[in-house]
């Protein structure tokens, strides 16, 4: 099947029903035939019906051969993160969500995970962080919030010389656009709650992997731990994903209007987009991607044009998350991340006049009107 019909078929063919949409299995327990026998099923913190639908799902998008669940995108990224040890050192992108850094910080690096932050797209600096104990490269591209990207193959390519991991947070773009084990990543994450699910309505996020012991080690975490997704939780996002591929173009034919209307403002001072072509990752992006994706940030002439924006826009609502149906504003270092030292977000970028938009589907000229109409209060 192609992606599309992926996205509507891939959770697999009707139960003997013939329901159309997959059965919500609301059991936290199932039943055995006898003893020593089972249905396959035996506790749902384990495996659900409706849940393995959705990962089926979701593997056969990625192309991976499995992938798991979760209740959250951090969930997700705490159980990749069960895999090292004391004593193990990972490099990370210096450009990735601040939940992510705020997990690294306060929980890894306690329990005695080293980490080092480099710019991944600078591949020099990625071979120059690495350590006799480096376990795992750890990246988002475009990064989040300032779109910069990473050279996938590249990168894959350095690290497993060095017999490390490459893991990717591949939210902003979603398998439609890009697949990160098909340029040679190890492990793939992402936020469900963005553009998968697509409906600012279910929190959720995933792992996929091409490797079956990487996914044996992952699925003992997630039956240990339990951060699992939840039977209607996985309904929601099966439902959300049928129209990924729509979602996806409808996203990007908007941020691409809005970016070039943006470069246009005499109050703008810069458009992060890496679909424009003078975007240093544009032709990188290009090469290993099928789009762009709907995501933008932009820098405005002062901190009190941020606030006259985030306060002046009716359509466009000022809040926190992305990847759904309604364009949000966000404000970075107010709301995704305050937990930066202020050297570390000013050196970045992420300042009082950096503003961060998920385009979403709703017809191009509305947007540029409410844009138009906060820029000019």
């Amino acid at each position: 099947m192609k992606f599309n019909t992926k996205c509507v078929h891939g959770s697999g063919r009707p139960d003997s029903t013939g329901a159309i949409s997959p059965a919500i299995y609301m059991s936290s327990t199932f039943s055995h035939p006898k003893l020593g026998d089972t249905t396959g099923y035996q506790y749902t913190r384990e495996s659900n019906p409706t849940r393995d639908r959705l990962e089926q799902l979701i593997a056969g998008l990625e192309d991976g051969k499995d992938a798991l669940a979760f209740s959250s995108g951090m969930a997700a990224v705490d159980a990749v993160f069960h895999l090292f040890s004391p004593g193990d050192h990972i490099i990370l992108g210096d450009d990735l969500y601040g939940g992510s850094i705020r997990m690294f910080t306060n929980i890894y690096e306690q329990n005695g995970i080293e980490f080092t932050y480099v710019g991944t797209s600078n591949l020099d600096a990625v071979k120059a962080a690495f350590k006799p104990n480096t376990k795992a490269v750890y990246i988002e591209t475009p990064t989040n919030p300032m779109m910069e990207i990473t050279d996938i193959r590249a990168l894959c390519t350095l690290a497993h010389d060095r017999n490390a991991l490459v893991i990717i947070d591949n939210t902003f773009l979603s398998p439609y656009f890009q697949k990160p084990l098909n340029l040679g990543a190890d492990i793939v994450v992402h936020s469900g709650t963005k553009f998968i699910g697509g409906h600012h309505d279910v929190i959720s996020g995933f792992t996929i992997v091409n490797d079956d012991e990487l996914a044996a080690k992952l699925r003992l975490t997630y039956k240990t731990v339990g951060a699992c997704l939840s039977a209607m939780d996985s309904w929601l996002v099966i439902r959300g994903v049928k129209t990924l591929a729509l979602r996806m173009e409808q996203h990007q034919k908007n941020a691409i209007a809005l970016a070039e209307w943006l470069k246009k403002q005499p109050k703008v001072t810069k458009v992060l987009f890496p679909g424009l072509p003078e975007h240093p990752g544009y032709e990188i992006n290009k090469a290993q991607t099928t789009g762009f994706g709907g995501m933008l940030s932009f820098e405005v002439d002062s901190e009190e044009t941020a606030k006259q924006i985030l306060e002046g826009i009716k359509l466009i609502q000022f809040a926190e998350s992305l990847g759904g149906t309604e364009s949000l504003l966000t404000y970075p270092v107010t709301q995704t991340h305050p937990d930066l030292k202020p050297e570390d977000a000013e050196r970045k970028g992420i300042t009082r006049r950096l503003l961060r938009l998920s385009v979403g589907i709703e017809d191009t000229e509305d947007l540029i009107a409410d844009l138009e109409q906060a820029f000019n209060k």
